[in-house]
């Protein structure tokens, strides 16, 4: 079910291998951004909990072991709960090419990184109103 027009963003889910940019984007989102964030560290996790949290959106890491994030992407696409969710890529491979293949993806949008911790919220509050 896409999600209706002005729908406030609150819940973001932030799928993510590494624990220091978990810790950041965390207290990025919670204390600057105000929004209510759950952290995965791996695409398995991230299916096995995206149910009962329910995101708004997801921020999606593209490279992690096991289940990179195109992986994870089209494993929450195939969920009904997911399946229009927005998803926004997170990565540090920004050549042309990739963010192309993002976007033939289907991805929102590709944050950089490193990402600066007082502007990510704002960031994504910007895409947010965009998508």
């Amino acid at each position: 079910m896409e999600r209706p027009v002005n729908t406030p963003l609150q819940r973001i889910l932030l799928i993510e291998d590494d624990p220091d940019i978990q810790a950041i984007g965390k207290l990025a989102l919670e204390a600057v951004g105000g929004f209510t964030v759950t952290v995965c560290a791996s695409g398995h996790e991230a299916l096995a909990c995206v149910s009962s949290f329910a995101p708004d959106l997801v921020l999606l890491d593209v490279m992690m072991p096991g289940m990179d994030g195109p992986t994870t992407f089209a494993a929450l696409r195939a969920l009904p709960q997911t399946a229009h969710t927005p998803i926004v890529f997170m990565t540090a491979k920004v050549q042309t090419h990739e963010l192309a293949y993002y976007e033939r993806l289907g991805a929102l949008d590709v944050i950089t990184k490193p990402f600066d911790p007082m502007t990510l919220s704002d960031t994504i509050r910007a895409i947010w109103a965009r998508a």
